[in-house]
């Protein structure tokens, strides 16, 4: 029978699934911005495999905590299927107009931000890189409001506010990942606090 992984191997674990998680967001949003003549419909189609990548890594990053009683992987768990949702809904709905996808994403992009923001508020207090999973939850929520108003502002500035949501959101999941091994302590710490309040 497989054992449980200890809490040191669910936090490493937990910090590479947000590492990566932010670099695929920085490859994508480097990607959007220099592709030359990459049309919206292609942008689109890549934010869905973004969202889909993401979305996973996001699932897996929750329930690798689960099993240490840590209430912030529920929201993260929450976050990470509406990213999945999303993308396989662009994969598979090819006859979906730009406009169309364009607000579902918004809608993605606020759900998933706050889902993010409630696991950073989670945190606050226990762990001192709790602000930047609450930072990346804000961004993407500040993203999806702007392209909920914005819709048709056309194809070029929607391909820049994408790809730059899309990077500065990496930056902060790979910071927060790095404060997270840094951090390590502090982590274990807060964890097992959480662990201790949920069999109680």
């Amino acid at each position: 029978m497989d054992q449980a992984p200890t809490l040191d191997q669910s936090i490493t674990r937990g910090s590479r699934l947000l590492a990566l998680s932010g670099a695929v967001g920085v490859i994508f949003g480097i990607v959007a911005l220099f592709w030359p003549n990459i049309t919206l419909l292609v942008l689109l189609a890549l934010f869905g495999a973004y969202a889909l990548v993401t979305g996973a890594l996001s699932v897996g990053y929750g329930i690798n905590f689960a099993t240490h009683g840590a209430r912030h992987w529920v929201p993260m768990v929450l976050g990470g299927v509406a990213g999945i949702a999303i993308g396989v809904l662009t994969f598979f709905r090819p006859g979906i107009t730009a406009l169309a996808l364009v607000f579902v994403i918004a809608a993605w992009a606020i759900v998933t931000g706050v889902f993010e923001f409630v696991a950073g508020i989670e945190l606050t207090g226990m762990v001192t890189s709790a602000w930047t999973l609450w930072l990346a939850g804000l961004l993407s929520v500040a993203f999806g409001v702007l392209i909920a108003v914005r819709p048709s502002s056309g194809a070029l500035a929607l391909i820049w506010i994408i790809g730059i949501y899309a990077i500065l959101g990496g930056v902060a999941r790979l910071f927060a990942a790095y404060r997270v091994r840094s951090d390590l302590g502090a982590v274990k710490g807060a964890v097992r606090s959480m662990e201790g309040a949920s069999t109680r």
